[in-house]
Formats: structure tokens, sequence, C-alpha cells
């Protein structure tokens, strides 16, 4: 598995790891080069104490990639929970600018139809920021799903999450497992679908839907080969 560079996009600190954490890995321990963009700061929606709270959620941010082995981290401070708030275009704008930055080949982002609003706003800008212009470096876009946000849409309100691209992450599942540690603030107690024992459960499902003892699941939104 070998992409040369690799860009994930993700909307809150967490979300890397719960939808791609095992993939970065891989990605990593192939000599993949991956850049980590997260766009909300994850806390202002709940009232806490920005400066602390922020500054909790980065710390934790920072060691949950650093355990995934990503050396190339930018986060944002969009309002969490709020980024229908905000221009289209500026969210745009900043995908861009690391777009240029890193010349991604492979770009990692949110299923569309997840519950949390940022998400589909960093869906929305992310298909965007990488049309297919000529000379424009991104070949494969791929879509994750969201523990306690993907699977809460009901039926017929948008599409639902269809995975036909499968990672096996057989050998990165315990570095997902322990990157998702540092998120503990983030977890909650199982049968919450954001809690280590169902993180764990889904991935040894989708990995056994393809024949694997672990996987990450995706939607392909372009490849060109």
């Amino acid at each position: 598995m070998s992409d040369n560079s690799v860009l994930i996009v993700a909307a809150h600190p967490d979300d890397e790891v719960l939808g791609c954490g095992g993939t970065i890995a891989r990605h990593r321990s192939a000599g993949d080069r991956v850049t980590v963009l997260i766009m909300a700061d994850g806390i202002s929606s709940r009232g806490a104490s920005a400066g602390t709270a922020l500054a909790e959620r980065q710390r934790a941010a920072r060691l949950a990639n650093e355990r995934l082995g990503v050396e190339d981290l930018t986060l944002l401070a969009y309002p969490d929970n709020r980024m229908d708030s905000v221009a289209l275009l500026d969210v745009i704008q900043d995908i861009e600018r690391v777009i240029e930055r890193c010349q991604p080949a492979v770009v990692y982002t949110h299923h569309s139809g997840d519950v949390n609003i940022d998400h589909s706003r960093t869906h929305h800008a992310v298909i965007a920021a990488c049309r297919p212009q000529p000379g424009h470096g991104v070949r494969t876009l791929l879509f994750f799903e969201t523990p306690s946000s993907t699977e809460w849409r009901p039926p017929g309100s948008l599409p639902p999450f269809a995975p036909n691209w499968f990672t096996d992450i057989s050998a990165t599942l315990s570095v997902k497992l322990e990157a998702m540690a540092a998120y503990a603030a983030e977890l909650r107690d199982f049968p919450h679908p954001r809690s280590h024992s169902a993180v764990e459960h889904l991935a040894r499902w989708r990995g056994a839907s393809v024949g694997l003892p672990a996987a990450e699941a995706f939607e392909l939104g372009r490849l060109i080969k």
C-alpha cells in the first residue's frame, strides 16, 4: 500500500482516528507521507472554557496522531457544530492551501450523509477543493464512516453509507485503538458506538464482511488511473 502523499480532512479531533486511524497507520508503515487537517475545535458547542478545553483537545490530537505516526498535523479552530455558519468558500480555501502544500494523491474525508453538520460541511468543502481540474494531483477520493454520526442517519433522509472499498487493518487495529485512547474524554461506555469496544467491533465486522480479521470501510468518490 503506497500512495506517496496522503491527506485526511476531518471535522473534529478524534474523527481522523474513528474514521481511518488504522488506514493512516498502514500508510505510514508503507512509508507514505500523511498529512492530517482538522477543521473545527471540537469543544466550543459544549459551553466549555475555551482556553483549557481547547488546549486539552489539541493535546489529545497531537498525542493520537503521534501514535499513528503522523508528523504533519494542522489544527484549525472553526466553531464546533457551527461550520454551517461559516462561508463555505473560506473552508474550501483552507483545504486548498493544505492541498497545495502537501500535494496529496489520496484524500480521505467524511461521508456526506453524517448527522453532524460539521462532517457534512467538511465533505462538501473537500469535494470542491478536489474538483478534477487539469493537472490536479488528487487521484483517489475516499469517504469514511464516523461512529455515532454516520449510522445515526435514518434511511431515506440522505444517501446512506454504502462502502465499496475496504482497507485491511489487521496489522494496525491495535495502533488505531491506542490512538483512540488519547481521546479518552471523547469515549463513552459500551454500547455507545463511540466506545472502545464498539470501535473494535466495527473494525472486526467490516473485516469479516470481506474475509479479513479487521478492516476500515470507505465509499469511493473518485479513482483516476
